[in-house]
């Protein structure tokens, strides 16, 4: 990791800011498993445990007005870009109080304030829509990027080529962003990916910047992703970035995850990125124990107060049903 002379715009509130993030997404997932097992929680559910560097470490580097695409496994980067912790845990609870009105569920959190634009239920669907978002960026003349966020599984969908091709001919201010967890569902990427072990190189084929990082070092990839941003804001075209983690659950809840290897497993355990962390600002001399203590109250504290608020809060009434079905925005000066 990098040592604290390294970041000297980061102050200790900021570090700290990190740390608190990451342990939020993850006690967050924890109580979101216990609702599902309550059955407070329905359908799919799939947690962001061990990847939280990623959304923390990349999305602090965003402006306000930049934009977010995602995947299924979207609780960890809504609750980065600042969703309230009790609207995405009403959301995945179906209540009306929800950031998608309760009609999202755990797979399409979003939030039209903080540009969060989604995650999406299909492998490699939110690709072309990210494409989409940054030619609308370029078309007017704005100078916001689009953060699109997936994993390793959809690099073999045919959007992440089709995607890929058309932002590198458009040159469009997109960064592709994959969280590179070793697996599809219960599929290991080195069965299923020729490039598995140097994924990014696969950007090659379409002329575009490519890095790799370490996905559970959070300064890392704020690191990398400060330099990505400032060169796609400034015209210099997409970018391709492979973070290199690791799910520390199944494909889903209802998923054992028993076909990983122990050993694997257990090497990914002690890369952790929330105790690595917490590790660094104890070893650089930033975060005291006390610290850490009231951090980990304060966010169990909020856990409660958003798992108690998801479920005292209504059911979305029938007459909603069709609400957001379609747009109620002015059509004036678009082509008809």
């Amino acid at each position: 990791m990098l040592k604290a002379a390294d970041v000297p715009d980061l102050t200790k509130d900021d570090l700290l800011g990190f740390y608190r993030q990451m342990k939020l997404i993850r006690e967050f997932e924890r109580e979101s498993e216990r609702q599902y097992t309550r059955g407070n929680i329905k359908g799919f559910l799939h947690v962001y445990n061990g990847e939280e560097a990623i959304a923390v470490g990349a999305i602090n580097t965003l402006r306000e007005d930049d934009y977010i695409v995602t995947h299924y496994r979207d609780h960890g980067q809504a609750l980065a870009r600042g969703i309230g912790s009790k609207e995405v845990m009403a959301e995945l609870m179906g209540k009306a109080t929800g950031c998608s009105n309760g009609k999202g569920g755990s797979m399409h959190l979003f939030s039209d304030e903080l540009n969060f634009m989604g995650g999406y239920a299909i492998v490699g669907g939110q690709l072309c829509i990210a494409a989409g978002i940054a030619l609308a960026v370029q078309y007017r003349g704005d100078d916001q990027v689009v953060l699109c966020f997936f994993g390793d599984g959809a690099v073999n969908e045919g959007e992440f080529h089709e995607a890929m091709n058309l932002a590198a001919i458009w040159n469009l201010p997109v960064i592709f962003f994959c969280e590179h967890n070793l697996y599809g569902m219960g599929a290991s990427s080195k069965e299923t990916l020729v490039m598995w072990d140097s994924l990014h190189e696969m950007a090659a084929a379409y002329g575009m910047d490519r890095y790799e990082v370490d996905g559970n070092d959070v300064l890392e990839v704020r690191d990398l992703m400060q330099k990505i941003n400032a060169d796609v804001r400034a015209g210099k075209g997409p970018a391709f970035v492979v973070a290199r983690t690791y799910r520390l659950r199944g494909h889903s809840v209802a998923d054992p995850a028993d076909y990983r290897p122990d050993d694997e497993v257990q090497y990914w355990e002690g890369q952790d990125p929330i105790p690595r962390f917490r590790d660094w600002l104890t070893d650089e001399g930033i975060a005291t124990v006390e610290d850490f203590d009231e951090i980990d109250a304060s966010v169990d504290e909020e856990v409660v107060i958003a798992a108690e608020f998801g479920e005292s809060s209504p059911w979305p009434e029938p007459e909603e049903l069709y609400d957001g079905v379609y747009t109620d925005r002015p059509t004036e000066g678009i082509p008809t």
